[in-house]
Formats: C-alpha cells, structure tokens, sequence
C-alpha cells in the first residue's frame, strides 16, 4: 500500500512540476517576447490553455497535499 501510494505521489509531483511550468507568468516573460503578435492571432486559445493548467496545477496539489498525509499515517 505504502510503495503504490509513493509511485502515486512521484506521478503527481511530476505532473504538478509540469503543470506549473507551462503556465504563463502575468506577463508570459520570455514566451510572449519570442512569439510576438502570434498571440494575438491566435485569440483566446493560450487563455483557455491558461485556464486548464491552473486548474490542473489546483487538482494535483490537493492530491498530492492528501497522499502526504496519507503517507505520513501510514509511517
């Protein structure tokens, strides 16, 4: 139970490092200076990807919060 619950919170940590990192910063830095008026083009669609990863980045911190603590009974 304990090693499923560890590769469990290593899947989720790793998601949640990605999550986070391909998300915009509020004035998406170094990407909106490489892709110029590209985003605007492209109307909302970086937007909705926005959206997306902060909600994913909000789903994998409560599981990984959860499977800590369920970690840390199990010890």
């Amino acid at each position: 139970m304990k090693t499923a619950l560890m590769v469990i919170e290593l899947i989720i940590s790793l998601v949640l490092i990605f999550s986070i990192m391909l998300q915009s910063g509020r004035d998406a830095g170094f990407s909106g200076a490489v892709s110029g008026m590209s985003d605007n083009l492209s109307g909302n669609k970086a937007k909705g990807l926005d959206d997306f990863y902060k909600k994913v980045t909000s789903v994998m911190a409560v599981l990984f919060i959860i499977i800590s603590l369920a970690l840390t009974a199990l010890h």
